[in-house]
């Protein structure tokens, strides 16, 4: 049961991150006066950013639940990242 409230709670922090990395991201790109291509690209660039972060924190949890460490975490935290989709 614990483990399960753990992931619950890692699963709602990352979605949140995401949202809030999207409406930081329209935020900058608005404060740099940016329009057209170059808000698109920035755009972009900064939401995948913000996804990745997000995919960082979820795998940080679940390395952090296994108690994994050294050599170990590192090869965990590659591999759970990239299957998350962030590279």
């Amino acid at each position: 049961m614990r483990k399960f409230v753990m992931m619950a709670l890692l699963a709602l922090v990352s979605a949140n991150v995401a949202l809030a990395g999207d409406a930081a991201c329209e935020a900058k790109a608005a404060e740099k006066k940016l329009a057209g291509a170059a808000k698109a690209s920035f755009l972009k660039k900064c939401e995948k950013d913000s996804k990745g972060m997000a995919a960082q924190s979820s795998c940080e949890g679940k390395a952090a639940e296994k108690k994994l460490a050294g050599a170990a975490k590192s090869s965990f935290m590659k591999k759970c990242v990239k299957d998350a989709g962030a590279k």
